[in-house]
């Protein structure tokens, strides 16, 4: 039988995506599935708003479990589950690169299926929580290693694009879980919450019938001495044979870029010590950084915030009913989706700087507004003294809060056409192939460990400083346009050997005037170096492409005493 059932070229690429994007749909559908519980000792209306849906609402859900009325274990048991993603992510750290991108995705897809299971069949508190520990150490391996396997096996115009698909279908799995749960909740007994939560088995049957018979990441197994495979893939992927000349310079840019770390290697402990090898090198500390603080940003725009806050503005300001304030927190989740189809085609078009930076303008903006209309909102006296029935606010005062939920909702557009994506496309980008998946896993870390931070102290931040606490996220926001700007390079319509090559050319933190850094479009330079190479590579064999770096580097000229970057940079 023909590998991959036959399949090459841009079917091939079809696949892999859609056994990425299952990922993350389980991703979301997690997420979302269980719900969010307030904390105790907060005021009575934050303990309405902190519990929009999910399953830990569901009456047998909580007489089942011996939950009714604590509030405080239903958080933990709720937190739980992203300190799981967490390790999760670490353990990607330690293991994801000796065990390659699909066997990485297995082993979380997995874990999660026995975490799972444990959550079906509980019967107790701690089973819960057992279980949802397992089930986030399971989705942290996978978040940490899906965008990586969609990146390094995608061509450059496609890989931006594919990236952020995975993540509207993120959004598209957690509006799901909203959905499944809101149905459910009209039934009784043991179905309203154990059925939602064996629902997430369908995603991870698909992994587990995708998975194994589609393609390694070609950059992982020429890394890993398998050039001989790798170079099959890449032409599998291309749809064209091993011994094409666009094949066999991407094998070779591949291995040079390998072979350039195996001699610039830096050491986890010179890394945590600030050491970065002799002049700077492959610039790993500062490539880390940036993968990283792209999830700590995604973070701080307060996504969670308004997530948290907008149930309590529709039900102790505007009036609604608890269940029809869920039904719009439903229906917003569905405008987010469909709204973040529009960076789809922009990630490439505008770049990831550009979208980063007018999205968190556009999110600073939306914040400065919601945040005066909940000081008025929350204003002793504002329009009078006359209380609407049934509600503690005047007339003016819900109006006020009325008009904020437009901006709640403008607020999703913004992150769901800048935020929402990109910062997990960019770790899988910025970092070299050696530190691509620790990179990819560290800032997934830091997107959880961050996650949790803005979670737990948003219900203080709103008990203590009330509208003054979204001044920090205004703050935030704002202060993301000139940190990309300044920092961040950009990586649309780039290979990922061209960034790792303008990183070894550049060494300069601040690349806002270099224009080959920041252009939304691939520089001049790489492309004439390409065409180069192509046609270099043109008349060689594929006879070149055995294992081993010397083999693939192997040309007329080349001394036996060369490395293969000496001779790389010679020619």
């Amino acid at each position: 039988m023909q590998p991959y059932f036959g399949l090459k070229g841009g079917w091939l690429t079809f696949w892999v995506s859609v056994a990425c994007s299952t990922d993350m749909t389980l991703f979301g559908y997690d997420q979302g599935v269980f719900g969010t519980y307030g904390s105790s000792g907060i005021r009575p209306e934050l303990k309405l708003m902190s519990s929009p849906g999910g399953v830990i609402v569901t009456p047998d859900f909580l007489d089942t479990l011996g939950l009714n009325g604590k509030t405080s274990l239903i958080g933990t048991v709720t937190a739980l589950y992203d300190i799981g993603c967490f390790f999760g992510a670490i353990i990607a750290v330690a293991v994801g690169e000796k065990l390659g991108r699909r066997n990485s995705v297995l082993l979380g897809t997995s874990i999660m299926t026995v975490g799972a299971i444990i959550q079906i069949a509980s019967y107790s508190v701690a089973q819960m929580i057992v279980g949802r520990i397992v089930a986030g150490i399971g989705n942290g391996i996978n978040t940490s290693t899906a965008p990586v396997w969609q990146a390094e096996t995608s061509k450059a115009a496609w890989r931006g694009k594919l990236v952020v698909i995975e993540m509207i279908l993120n959004i598209a799995g957690f509006s799901l879980s909203n959905w499944v749960t809101y149905g459910f909740s009209f039934t009784s007994g043991p179905v309203g919450w154990r059925f939602p939560l064996a629902f997430q088995l369908i995603f991870m049957i698909i992994l587990f019938s995708t998975v194994p018979w589609l393609p390694e990441s070609p950059r992982w197994l020429i890394a890993h001495d398998r050039g001989e495979e790798g170079a099959q893939i890449i032409a599998d992927l291309e749809a064209t044979t091993i011994d094409d000349a666009w094949v066999i310079t991407e094998c070779k840019e591949i291995q040079y870029a390998v072979d350039y770390e195996r001699e610039n290697h830096v050491g986890w402990g010179d890394l945590l010590r600030g050491r970065d090898g002799a002049g700077g090198g492959t610039c790993a500390v500062r490539r880390l950084i940036l993968g990283m603080g792209t999830q700590a940003m995604q973070q701080l725009s307060g996504i969670n915030v308004t997530s948290y806050y907008l149930p309590t503005v529709l039900i102790t300001s505007v009036g609604l009913s608890n269940s029809l304030a869920r039904l719009l927190a439903a229906c917003n989740s569905v405008s987010y989706l469909l709204f973040s189809l529009i960076g789809i085609p922009n990630v490439e078009r505008w770049g990831r700087r550009k979208l980063m930076m007018y999205a968190a303008a556009g999110q600073a903006f939306c914040y400065l507004i919601i945040t005066i209309c909940i000081r008025y909102n929350e204003k002793a006296g504002y329009g009078g003294t006359v209380k609407l029935p049934g509600l503690d606010v005047t007339q003016k005062q819900k109006e006020i809060a009325t008009a904020s939920i437009a901006f709640f909702f403008l607020y999703y557009v913004f992150f769901g056409i800048g935020w929402q994506g990109v910062p997990w496309l960019y770790p899988t980008e910025i970092n070299s192939l050696h530190l691509r998946t620790k990179g990819a896993a560290l800032g997934t870390a830091t997107n959880w460990i961050f996650n949790f931070m803005v979670v737990e102290i948003t219900p203080i931040g709103i008990e203590n400083l009330q509208w003054k606490f979204y001044i920090i996220w205004v703050i935030f926001n704002a202060s993301f346009v000139p940190i990309v700007y300044f920092f961040y390079p950009e990586t649309a319509d780039r290979s990922l050997e061209d960034l790792d090559r303008l990183f070894r050319n550049n060494h300069d933190i601040f690349v806002f005037k270099d224009k080959a850094a920041i252009s939304s479009k691939r520089p001049q330079e790489f492309i004439a170096n390409e065409q180069e190479n192509v046609r270099r590579n043109s008349s060689v064999a594929a006879g070149v492409l055995r294992r081993g770096s010397k083999a693939i580097f192997a040309k007329d000229g080349m001394e036996d005493s060369e490395s293969p970057v000496e001779y790389h940079e010679k020619v």
